[in-house]
């Protein structure tokens, strides 16, 4: 039923194994290693758009948090009109809540799908001989029989922890736990740093992004669990790979998603610091415009004297320009005629 997913990400993973295989082999353990690499590569490149759909419609949500605020608040009793007019404020600023969701229901399938195809090249119950006969979907039973002989730093790809020895042994030859540990326990910890750093990121981005969401006032509980984030999840990757069944090459792919996670996570938060940076720039740049043409002084007209009598301007006067160079020239030019005739 699921070879819709199986098919295409063996298939991409043959691919990548196949051009690395043409300079280091195709037992190298290291041409296998770097198809699971390049394969996270791939599929996390197909799927950029996504995350920056993702990463602003978070934005947007946070943007529409004292809205939102407002809204439980008036209609707080009456849960059907609330989720109306919350529909309704998200279609009026274009935000889609499904859109933060996108990635990850992209990544979890090809998760799966991935672990099962490591875990069906040894398949339980099976020896070396039988395994390397059976083809595993795009694999061919020859390169079937390549990646159960494949080491990486002399423990298989497929192979975890706690995995029974008569399964580490139908690898062709046998196997010492402690090779998987001394290969295993070092991905996990830098998986799980990777994953440390990625949340603490995307915990930072949510706290200065938008301040009004801390005005809004999520509940404490829901502030102390996000806190505890850069720790849960790090330990769940310990945990997973100590004491469920993933494979060294499901600790490669997470280590390789969470890598990339972090660098295309600093790089997409420094865009959006600059598109923040220019946006509060334009109205200091409006006001500077507006002082740029603000109009020039206007010369005070001297008071009259007590009982002087007022003079008023000639036509001539009336058409004399008001800008000081004009003034300055028609001195000039009063002075070349001498002086006026008193009366």
């Amino acid at each position: 039923m699921l070879d819709v997913l199986y098919y295409p990400v063996s298939a991409l993973m043959w691919v990548w194994h196949t051009l690395f295989a043409l300079v280091l082999g195709p037992s190298s353990g290291l041409a296998w290693a770097l198809s699971v690499v390049f394969l996270v590569l791939t599929l996390r490149a197909l799927m950029i758009k996504l995350f920056l759909v993702q990463m602003r419609s978070a934005r947007a949500m946070r943007a529409l948090s004292p809205q939102l605020t407002e809204l439980r608040k008036r209609y707080g009793d009456d849960r059907r009109r609330l989720a109306e007019e919350t529909q309704k404020l998200q279609r009026t600023h274009g935000v889609n809540p499904l859109g933060a969701l996108v990635p990850a229901l992209v990544q979890v399938p090809v998760f799966l799908a991935l672990l099962h195809v490591l875990r069906y090249f040894n398949r339980p119950g099976l020896t070396f001989e039988q395994n390397a006969a059976i083809p595993n979907y795009v694999f061919g039973p020859a390169q079937v029989r390549s990646f159960l002989e494949a080491r990486l730093f002399g423990a298989p790809l497929s192979a975890w922890i706690h995995m029974p020895q008569d399964l580490l042994d139908s690898f062709g030859r046998h196997v010492d736990r402690i090779d998987v540990v001394v290969v295993a326990v070092p991905l996990m910890v830098l998986a799980a740093v990777a994953t440390h750093l990625t949340a603490r990121a995307s915990l930072r981005q949510q706290a200065t992004a938008a301040p009004v969401e801390a005005a809004a006032g999520p509940t404490d509980t829901a502030m102390r669990i996000m806190r505890l984030t850069p720790w849960i999840f790090p330990l769940g990757v310990l945990l997973g790979g100590l004491f469920a069944a993933f494979p060294i090459a499901i600790l490669l792919y997470w280590l390789t998603n969470n890598l990339w996670t972090l660098v295309q996570q600093r790089i997409v938060f420094r865009r959006f610091a600059a598109e923040d940076a220019a946006r509060s720039a334009i109205p200091v740049a409006a006001v500077a415009a507006v002082v740029a043409v603000a109009p020039e002084p206007v010369e005070p007209v001297p008071a009259l004297r007590p009982g002087a009598k007022p003079v008023r301007p000639s036509a001539r006067a009336a058409r004399r320009p008001t800008s000081a160079a004009s003034r300055t020239g028609g001195k000039a030019a009063a002075g070349r005629r001498g002086p006026a005739r008193r009366r």
